[in-house]
């Protein structure tokens, strides 16, 4: 063999992965077809570290954002990379929204998510004077980093373990061998290499379904759907007007978390994403300028102090969700595939929000599900 591991895909999961296993494996490649790291999915997200609250008791998303927060932190402060503990109010307006945040706290406490509170209306003015809320969930261990930091030093971590990482390799065809697999892969000049690896990872994002098939486990409930999400920055030095992520109520099935305020590590803000569905599987990161009245109607109720011309378009980004089943919102599927007879091929679908947040948990859960 000419690996011990294989991860596919260099975003923050994958370099998360490539981490954790170079301290117990020998030989560890990184690949992805981009040009560097971070290219795909992690890096046109919001960069939010969550607290572990909208998702079902008990599910990886519930269980890895947790876990991966403490992670993440403990990291962060270790290894210098900028973030910011901000917290997040969680706001409503009328009777009906106080219930769901009652019902949202319920959930986060049953994640075991013991910081959150219900606030007073004085209590929401006077953590955040500026916006406008009868009534507010507040999360104090939620916060902002630098992904782009965070990707950097998981990735010299890795190369101090040992590991390789090699860029535009894009993978066209994965062989089952008796003792590991066999990848198939054009390099940076198009031409067709072929290496093997004991042990393969596949973290490859929104192609994390096609990758699987090229191995040749075909599996309906893989399916993977392309939601993409715009941002609009806040200019006018409104920035000022608020210290932590102000979130409305989610949307159903939590297929977004509605589009909410982020003051990034710069002190930039922005407001986003918006959610919505891509067909044919087209990766167009545009943003649509005539969002501007969606995005400024989403938020004039809370944030009264941003005006229609404060918005401007900014960034987009796509997210890799499985198809909603009849029972609503689907959790990770992070899974040895042993059972199909592909001993060590990991997969890893659907790994959308909050796959930052549990990047280094999930590094963990995977070294453990590794025969």
């Amino acid at each position: 063999m000419d690996y011990d591991v294989t991860v596919i895909g260099a975003g923050v999961v994958g370099l998360a992965i490539a981490r954790k296993l170079s301290e117990s494996y020998g030989s560890v490649l990184i690949i992805d077809k981009e040009e560097s790291f971070g290219r795909g999915v992690s890096s046109r997200n919001s960069e939010v570290i969550h607290s572990g609250i909208y998702y079902k008791p008990n599910s990886l998303k519930a269980t890895l954002c947790i876990k991966g927060q403490s992670l993440l932190y403990e990291y962060c402060n270790k290894k210098s990379i900028e973030h910011n503990i901000c917290g997040k109010l969680i706001v409503a307006q009328g009777d009906l929204g106080a219930k769901k945040l009652n019902d949202l706290l319920i959930n986060a406490q049953n994640n075991g998510v013991t910081s959150g509170r219900l606030c007073s209306k004085e209590e929401i003015s006077e953590l955040e004077p500026h916006i406008k809320a009868k009534y507010a969930l507040y999360f104090p261990e939620s916060g902002v980093i630098d992904s782009h930091q965070l990707m950097f030093n998981l990735l010299n971590d890795a190369k101090e373990n040992g590991a390789d990482i090699a860029y535009k390799v894009d993978v066209k065809d994965i062989n089952k061998l008796d003792d590991g697999y066999e990848i198939i892969a054009l390099d940076t000049d198009l031409n067709k290499i072929s290496f093997s690896t004991k042990i393969l990872i596949n973290s490859s994002g929104l192609f994390a379904n096609e990758v699987s098939e090229m191995a040749g486990i075909i599996e309906p409930e893989y399916k993977i759907e392309y939601w993409k999400g715009e941002y609009f920055s806040v200019s006018n030095g409104k920035e000022k007007f608020v210290s932590k992520l102000i979130y409305p109520l989610p949307e159903k099935n939590n297929v977004g978390l509605g589009i909410h305020t982020t003051t990034d590590i710069s002190g930039r803000l922005k407001l986003g994403p918006n959610s919505f569905y891509l067909e044919n599987h087209t990766l167009n990161y545009s943003v649509d300028e005539n969002k501007k009245i969606e995005f400024y109607q989403s938020v004039k109720d809370f944030l009264p102090f941003i005006e229609f011309d404060d918005l401007h378009p900014d960034y987009s980004g796509i997210r890799p969700k499985l198809r909603t089943s009849k029972i609503g919102e689907r959790d990770f599927i992070i899974k040895n595939e042993s059972e199909r007879g592909y001993n060590n091929f990991v997969n890893l679908i659907g790994i959308e929000s909050p796959g930052l947040t549990a990047s280094m948990a999930i590094g963990e859960y995977i070294s453990d599900q590794i025969a």
